[in-house]
């Protein structure tokens, strides 16, 4: 599908600047129809171009005409998500953060944040799985306190031991796990949190102006990613509420899963994709509050500069500092 400005024909897309469907061509909001597509979604309905459609490709741009083209058979039916966080962030108000956060990276590449790479951006939508759990939390532990005092010349030590038993009842929402075999793991872990406040019920509408994805793996494939993140916060929670002794002898511990319930949603990505001799710097933005993940790269070019330009400076002040000595 295709969604076309009824005033003027043009490409109508999401505006995360102002929270709907806007045409760039002729300035409108609201002013979207929607045009299913037929035939080869290989081939752009709009120019008759070839659009680079993979294999879990749900929304794609056409290198030719520059429409966004949404593939209905992969955002419909089973494919539907349930949810999606649309992007609060624009490709300019993130090449403005960019900007600001490595103003001070002088050894970076001169044209690391240039016009022209930076207008590479481009948002994606990638599919995570959602999972909420109802969990039951079970401890038993032995504390101890130890009291130290003396008396005259006598020193006295009183010991107390104390059962410590917790059975807490904890409730986790939207648990993420990210969906996508080529965006890496760890990355999409470092992009949390979001704030699942946001979340919406699904609309075609929001990927237009950006890529998206349909997930790649199913939710019980990788269920162990969100249960581990789960355990790790249930076993924090639950020792959070012992405190007070100088010492914990641990005897049991056990985390029963109750009710459980798994969503499938998108998720906002600005995804940065820099390349210096020959290696490749990419930069991972959330679309939602802007945090940004990445390493910039460093030109050896300029730290060689830096360092001569240091070095001449040092000689002159010496030699300055020499000649006064001497006429001293």
């Amino acid at each position: 599908m295709i969604f076309q400005c009824k005033n003027c024909g043009g490409n109508v897309i999401y505006s995360p600047e102002k929270k709907g469907m806007y045409c760039p061509y002729c300035d409108s909001m609201g002013s979207e129809q929607r045009k299913d597509t037929q035939g080869d979604i290989h081939i752009c309905p709009n120019c008759g171009g070839e659009v680079p459609v993979e294999e879990y490709t749900s929304a794609v741009r056409c290198p030719y005409c520059d429409n966004y083209i949404i593939l209905n058979e992969r955002v419909e039916g089973e494919n539907t998500p349930d949810l999606v966080i649309p992007f609060q962030y624009s490709r300019d108000m993130v090449k403005k953060l960019m900007r600001e956060k490595f103003a001070k990276s002088i050894f970076a590449p001169t044209d690391f944040l240039s016009e022209a790479r930076l207008n590479t951006m481009e948002g994606n939508y990638v599919p995570f799985w959602l999972y909420d759990y109802q969990v039951n939390c079970q401890y038993r532990g032995e504390g101890r306190k130890v009291r130290v005092w003396t008396n005259g010349e006598t020193e006295y030590t009183e010991t107390s031991v104390y059962d410590i038993y917790r059975d807490m009842d904890i409730g986790f929402e939207k648990i993420p796990a990210d969906a996508s075999v080529r965006m890496p793991d760890e990355v999409m872990d470092l992009m949390e949190p979001y704030r699942y406040d946001q979340l919406q019920p699904f609309r075609p509408e929001f990927l237009s102006g950006f890529q998206g994805e349909k997930y790649n793996m199913p939710a019980e494939q990788i269920e162990g990613r969100a249960k581990g993140k789960m355990e790790e916060d249930a076993n924090q929670l639950l020792r959070s509420t012992i405190t007070g002794y100088g010492s914990v002898i641990n005897q049991s511990q056990s985390i029963r899963v109750g009710e459980q319930k798994v969503s499938y949603g998108l998720l906002p990505v600005w995804v940065y994709s820099y390349q210096y001799k020959k290696q490749d710097y990419p930069f991972y933005i959330n679309g939602q509050t802007a945090k940004i993940v990445g390493k910039v790269p460093v030109s050896t070019a300029k730290v060689w500069v830096y360092g001569a330009t240091l070095w001449a400076v040092l000689t002159a002040m010496l030699t300055m500092l020499y000649a006064i000595l001497v006429l001293w």
